[in-house]
């Protein structure tokens, strides 16, 4: 095929390494990928489902495509979570759409877009994934040059009330630790400096086999798979999402013996109110969670905690509100991500009545967003004077003088481009401390 395709991705870092993939394939059976939608033959939207504004914002999306090409129009496909949920009845809510493919059928879109090219009207790949498929991404075919996705496990059985992955993504299925290393060693050997080991959560990672694992001590397959990525000698190494249950204190023993492993932990929480983490179905109490806070809190390295919270779940009273406030400030957490609750169709939770208004929920986010603003703003402050190192991906979006990327321990950083190169590290002095990031001087990079 010749035909051109451009692929846009909207979500988590799980898109983002199914996009790469998807892009691999495409190219080796022949299609011209670019990078816009201006010409292409092909539109496909990598879709995300977790939170409502990014499936609606999917399908903005196709409705400016439809009439930015009108007497011209592409095929158009959606992938992804909403694809695989939403299945057929994709082509009656959106007519311009004759390709659904969906989160586990990615090494076969070349093969359905040549169906919809040569005029089949309604192409529908919902199926799982062959044996035969692999999950290795070529370090030429990565989204950065500096900073690579790794997933070592897809798909959830934990099954939170709440939420759709398990439903969008299928059932845990774990990586073989051979394959993973065989892909960071790659991606050492090509000159990346920094990888995030990614899954919907890392932590219950359980291959089937220990080959890659033998030789590395450790209380978890996942403990044990650190310790392994850590000895490639890869420079920065992150990991994200952690599930609570799953967090075992070993993992912190690791952080402390391999400097490479970076000293940031995303935690996600969801509720301070145990009553509410039980309507959740979340497997784990508040003092169950703060335990494994405070194992993270006596590391010999400082290490920053992260965490997600829904506001506004379904029966939440004032008094369940107040108890995850008085969670998130006794954390003090490094950054926190607020969302109010909305209903995932299909899940259990969507069964409940949505009894916490709009107004409540919107007051509830406001409040919890200012104990947080404050929280941070102090360990931001903390930080002026310290020096840190940062791996220079990008320019920054607000000023073409600057660069921008993340410490070791997640904090954005912002400093002078002209004293450094893309892709260095650069050891920085941080001088001020914004709401949500910093800014710094360059003392050396390499």
């Amino acid at each position: 095929m010749s035909a051109s395709v451009y692929v846009e991705t909207f979500g988590c870092q799980m898109n983002v390494a199914d996009s790469e993939r998807a892009g691999v394939r495409l190219r080796a059976a022949g299609f011209d990928l670019t990078k816009t939608p201006d010409n292409a033959d092909v539109v496909i939207f990598n879709t995300c489902s977790v939170r409502e504004r990014a499936a609606h914002k999917v399908f903005t999306r196709i409705g400016e495509i439809r009439r930015m090409r009108l007497g011209n129009e592409p095929a158009m496909g959606v992938m992804g979570c909403v694809a695989q949920l939403e299945g057929a009845a994709l082509f009656d809510n959106s007519p311009s759409v004759n390709l659904v493919v969906g989160t586990r059928a990615t090494d076969r879109l070349p093969q359905l877009i040549e169906r919809a090219l040569k005029g089949e009207p309604r192409v529908l790949d919902l199926d799982e994934r062959a044996e035969t498929d692999k999950w290795d991404i070529p370090a030429t075919a990565r989204t950065s040059k500096y900073v690579a996705f790794v997933p070592i496990i897809e798909g959830c059985n934990k099954f939170c009330t709440y939420c759709i992955v398990p439903y969008s993504r299928g059932r845990e299925k774990s990586r073989a630790a051979f394959e993973i290393l065989d892909e960071v060693n790659a991606l050492r050997d090509h000159g990346y400096r920094e990888i995030h080991l990614i899954g919907q959560n890392v932590n219950s990672y359980r291959p089937k086999t220990d080959a890659g694992l033998d030789l590395f001590r450790g209380a978890t397959p996942f403990c044990r798979l650190l310790r392994a990525v850590a000895a490639t000698g890869i420079e920065r190494i992150k990991f994200t999402t952690s599930f609570p249950r799953d967090f075992h204190p070993d993992i912190v023993a690791a952080i402390n013996e391999y400097e490479n492993l970076c000293n940031w932990i995303h935690l996600p929480v969801q509720s301070g109110s145990d009553r509410i983490l039980r309507q959740m179905r979340r497997g784990h109490t508040v003092s169950d969670y703060l335990r494994r806070v405070e194992a993270i809190k006596n590391s010999q390295r400082q290490i920053a905690i992260t965490s997600d919270i829904i506001v506004g779940f379904p029966d939440e009273t004032a008094a369940d509100f107040s108890a995850t406030m008085k969670l998130v400030s006794d954390v003090n957490y490094h950054g926190l991500y607020i969302f109010k609750y909305s209903e995932r169709p299909g899940t259990p939770a969507a069964k409940l009545d949505d009894n916490v208004t709009r107004g409540e929920k919107a007051e509830r986010f406001m409040k919890l967003e200012e104990i947080q603003r404050k929280n941070q703003e102090q360990i931001y402050q903390s930080f002026v004077g310290r020096e840190i190192k940062v791996l220079s991906e990008r320019a920054s979006s607000k000023s073409d003088e600057d660069i921008t990327r993340h410490s070791t321990c997640h904090k954005v950083i912002n400093f002078p481009r002209r004293s450094i190169d893309l892709g260095q590290v650069a050891t920085i002095r941080v001088t001020d401390a914004k709401p949500i990031s910093h800014y710094g001087e360059v003392l050396a990079a390499a």
